[in-house]
């Protein structure tokens, strides 16, 4: 009988799943509707459906051990989403608790969905073998995971990370968690949409995108943009860049990593987004830093990477 962990990954629209054994691989996936069920309750019945309906198709040969979930706002010590501002649900949901109720008996272990995303790369991705390393996932928002000593930094109260939530300009844009200036609205698949808005009424040069209305606007549309050339997106991600790159450079004083990893949409733009982030990060690091910190796509770059995450963080629960 071969024993496998479920992996679950929600996001804002739909929520991924997968049965993944220990060499990371997935033997079976699927998905589920996140939005379109204001009542908690309803969707987890929902998704159990699915869960249920998922594993029959693999057959009776296999055991399920553990459960990881990999959440927006998700608490690894209370098991609960706590204010996602881009799910339904409000307040405090206690997932872990809710799941566990479906599967009793079964181990059950939640955490923010970019904290699941380094969990991830240590496990089964270009992670392995390193102690001090930090994921950014570049997204709707921008994520971020933290390795220190060989060991995910949780903080006192199991929400530290929020690097995304860090200020650029105190007097910038406006982000959803109510505050100005965030990073992520500047360094995203969203806030690379405004700068490119910023540009374009900045600029006179032409552009394939001048004709995009704003709600239209992707990210995959200005990196294609970039790469054939495109003036004002290759602009957007030199200004991406240097604001990431500068907020790296703070990063970097106070972690000191190996490596940071960068996983999402927007990294694949490539050279485009890379080249001024690590120029940028350069410029302004302290000397004793200069040239020790990798810049690396994530090993699970066009994966199912949150599945992936979430199931190594099952497989760490129960010991394996």
């Amino acid at each position: 009988m071969k024993e496998l962990v479920l992996g679950i990954d929600i996001g804002g629209t739909n929520t991924k799943f997968g049965f993944v054994d220990q060499a990371g691989n997935i033997l079976g996936e699927s998905s589920s509707p996140t939005r379109g069920y204001p009542v908690f309750d309803d969707y987890l019945a929902q998704l159990h459906k699915q869960i249920d309906a998922a594993k029959a198709f693999l057959g009776p040969d296999i055991r399920l051990t553990g459960i990881g979930v990999g959440a927006p706002n998700g608490n690894y010590y209370t098991g609960a989403i706590e204010e996602a501002p881009n799910l339904e649900w409000r307040g405090r949901v206690p997932f872990v608790e809710k799941l566990q109720a479906y599967y009793p008996g079964l181990p059950v272990v939640l955490t923010n969905d970019a904290n699941a995303a380094a969990i991830g790369e240590m496990t089964f991705g270009k992670a392995k073998g390193m102690q001090d390393f930090i994921v950014f996932t570049l997204g709707t928002g921008l994520g971020s995971g933290i390795v220190a000593n060989g060991q995910l930094i949780y903080g006192s109260d199991g929400l530290a990370g929020e690097l995304g939530h860090t200020l650029v300009n105190v007097f910038g844009r406006q982000c959803g968690c109510g505050r100005k200036g965030c990073l992520e609205t500047y360094v995203s698949a969203t806030g690379i949409k405004r700068t490119v808005y910023k540009l374009l009424a900045d600029y006179r040069e032409e552009s394939v995108l001048r004709s995009v209305a704003f709600d239209k606007l992707s990210a995959k549309m200005i990196t294609e943009a970039a790469l054939q050339g495109d003036f004002i997106a290759r602009q957007a991600f030199e200004y991406t860049g240097r604001v990431f790159g500068m907020k790296l450079a703070d990063t970097v004083a106070h972690f000191s990593p190996e490596a940071i990893f960068l996983f999402g949409g927007l990294v694949n733009a490539g050279k485009h987004l890379l080249e001024p982030t690590k120029r940028h990060m350069e410029e302004n690091m302290m000397n004793i830093y200069k040239g020790k910190v990798k810049l690396l796509v994530s090993g699970l770059q066009n994966k199912n990477a949150g599945v992936l995450g979430a199931a190594a963080l099952a497989w760490q629960k129960i010991g394996a």
